[in-house]
């Protein structure tokens, strides 16, 4: 996993784009805080920049570099949650401007894989996480369902576990004022 960690990292230093499995499924992924990078996986997935896109954070201190204010609801929500879940939240700061939506939030999960922790705790930032299929396409459940022209374009496909089955796609939830949760996606 070591070389594979490393072979990513020079991938994201030089604004590239990983093709990498996640916590939930494959997922296409590159540098959250580059608008060029992120840009490229916009082209990749024939995908409008006005449909926005999951950001993974390795940890709790992460999160909060980049979203000044976490409520404690969503805290305790997600430090009791199973299923990996992807919350929407105001206001995010330090992000490209193409992974934030037009009403200012951006989905952002914690993430749940050790690959995925391990590389994004050694790049030191957040990565994108959407889905590694074209704009409407079904997401790939498995390596071998990723289309191959799309991993043709890009810089670097992780070479770790290409054999196992993912579950499904992350639930996304947003929290009203008062900390009512609202399922976007179960």
């Amino acid at each position: 996993m070591r070389t594979e960690i490393e072979k990513s990292l020079e991938v994201l230093r030089r604004g590239g784009v990983l093709v990498y499995p996640t916590d939930t499924i494959w997922g296409i992924g590159c540098d959250a805080t580059s608008e060029e990078a992120v840009t490229k996986i916009y082209k990749i997935k024939n995908r409008s920049e006005s449909k926005s896109l999951v950001i993974l954070v390795s940890d709790w201190d992460m999160l909060s570099e980049y979203v000044p204010e976490i409520p404690p609801a969503i805290k305790e929500f997600l430090n009791r949650v199973v299923k990996p879940t992807t919350v929407i939240y105001k206001e995010p700061r330090g992000l490209a401007n193409n992974v934030v939506a037009s009403d200012n939030t951006v989905a952002i999960r914690l993430v749940q894989d050790q690959f995925c922790e391990e590389l994004i705790g050694a790049y030191g930032k957040p990565i994108v996480s959407t889905s590694a299929n074209y704009s409407g396409a079904p997401s790939p459940l498995c390596f071998a369902e990723i289309d191959e022209e799309l991993l043709s374009k890009a810089d670097y496909i992780v070479n770790l576990s290409r054999d196992e089955n993912q579950n499904s796609a992350s639930q996304i939830v947003k929290f009203d004022e008062d900390g009512t949760i609202n399922y976007i996606r179960k």
